[in-house]
């Protein structure tokens, strides 16, 4: 639970938070793997993805802002403690992916721009350095200057957003050049659902110190929307005009070799440090006496390594495994929440059968939907289905449950 005197981010704060946490190197690429739609297809795919991801992220935040709890504790609502520390465990190994997936190519693209310039080529290095800026930013807290150094940083990458913009729509190919390709329109879909989709377990752990309930919902979908959406067009664009959505690569076209060393790192930074926070913050569902803030550079550490040891490629497969959890899970505990009205974590609730039994049918049926190729791609046709069986059956299943007799009135 967070105290009234943390509650102290306004809407600006979680605009300039999300915009930043979007703007990185991996959304970029992201937006690059729809390129075999072409841009117009590709476009709408990414409008479509982000107004339903986007618009779930948020909802899932306004449960940590009006309760006043992190992410994962909010999921003991619908599945019970011990239901939470499974999701628990999972999110970790997710944040611990993205912080080394994130590592890894910021890595990548700041070791390209210093291998043309300066001839310097060390891959190991610069995982090193990203790590060693994204435990200074976990260091300095919400406390200690955060806010106001996210600030200066949005700034400086809302800048690069504005140089990569003019580098690809300048060039006339974007719009008459034709898809290469066959993917179908619900895999470009549900590659763009997915992304804000990711961030679900994490919305809360931010939205928890929220001002006002409206302030952190509005802050955090203009933020992230906008943000994402420009990152994944770019990337979109930069893949089908040059074949390469890599920004180092458009960066050194222009000569901005040596502003983009600084600006790409910023980027990898602002967002890996949620990552890596938030797998902290998760821990703390499970073992509460641990301190966040060092499990966090834990984290990073353990993130860090992996990008130096790990051949982190499939990142597309990587997306759609986060989907296949996270999508029944929110449907159920969102269903839960605004529908059934249950908004209370039970003290005495260890684990829900019914619910985790419908999580494991939802991840089932994601597969079959990415399989299916379905026009609305796998997230939004899995969630609706799960919503609806939940709500006709958690009537029958609320009594499919693990409970703590000696806590029972």
């Amino acid at each position: 639970m967070s105290s009234s005197t943390e509650n102290n981010l306004s809407m600006f704060n979680f605009t300039t938070l999300w915009f930043g946490a979007a703007i990185s190197v991996a959304e970029i690429l992201a937006g690059g793997l729809l390129a075999p739609l072409g841009f117009k297809m590709g476009f709408l795919a990414i409008l479509l993805g982000h107004l339903v991801g986007t618009t779930l992220l948020v909802l899932a935040g306004v449960i940590g802002t009006t309760e006043r709890i992190p992410a994962l504790v909010s999921t003991r609502i619908s599945f019970g403690s011990y239901g939470s520390y499974v999701f628990s465990v999972l999110n970790v190994l997710q944040l611990l992916g993205w912080t080394a997936v994130m590592i890894i190519v910021g890595a990548r693209s700041v070791n390209e721009i210093t291998k043309t310039l300066w001839s310097f080529d060390h891959l190991t290095v610069w995982s090193l350095i990203i790590g060693a800026f994204i435990m200074l930013w976990i260091w300095l807290g919400k406390d200690m200057g955060w806010k106001k150094a996210n600030n200066m940083a949005v700034i400086l990458l809302f800048m690069l957003t504005m140089v990569l913009s003019v580098i690809i729509f300048r060039n006339h190919e974007l719009f008459s050049k034709i898809g290469s390709g066959d993917m179908p329109f619900g895999l470009g879909l549900e590659l763009a659902v997915v992304m804000p989709l990711s961030w679900l377990p994490l919305i809360s752990d931010y939205t928890r110190f929220a001002k006002t309930k409206r302030g952190g919902a509005w802050g955090s979908w203009l933020g992230y929307f906008f943000g994402s959406c420009w990152m994944y067009m770019i990337g979109l664009g930069a893949a089908i005009v040059y074949s390469n959505p890599d920004p180092s690569t458009m960066l050194l076209a222009v000569n901005l070799g040596l502003v983009a060393l600084g600006i790409i790192v910023l980027a990898t930074v602002t967002t890996t440090f949620l990552d890596a926070y938030s797998a902290g913050v998760t821990l703390l569902n499970i073992f509460p006496k641990l301190n966040e803030k060092f499990v966090a550079l834990i984290m990073t550490a353990i993130g860090t390594a992996l990008a130096i040891i790990v051949n982190i490629e499939g990142y597309e497969s990587f997306l759609y495994a986060i989907g296949s959890v996270f999508a029944p899970l929110f449907a159920i505990l969102l269903t839960d929440y605004f529908l059934l009205k249950n908004k209370k974590i039970q003290a005495n609730l260890l684990v829900n059968w019914g619910t985790l039994s419908l999580c494991a049918l939802g991840t089932m049926l994601y597969y079959q939907f990415i399989n299916l190729n379905f026009v609305l791609g796998a997230t939004i046709p899995v969630m609706l289905i799960i919503s609806i069986i939940h709500l006709i059956t958690w009537r029958l299943t609320s009594k499919w449950t693990f409970v703590r007799k000696y806590l029972q009135t």
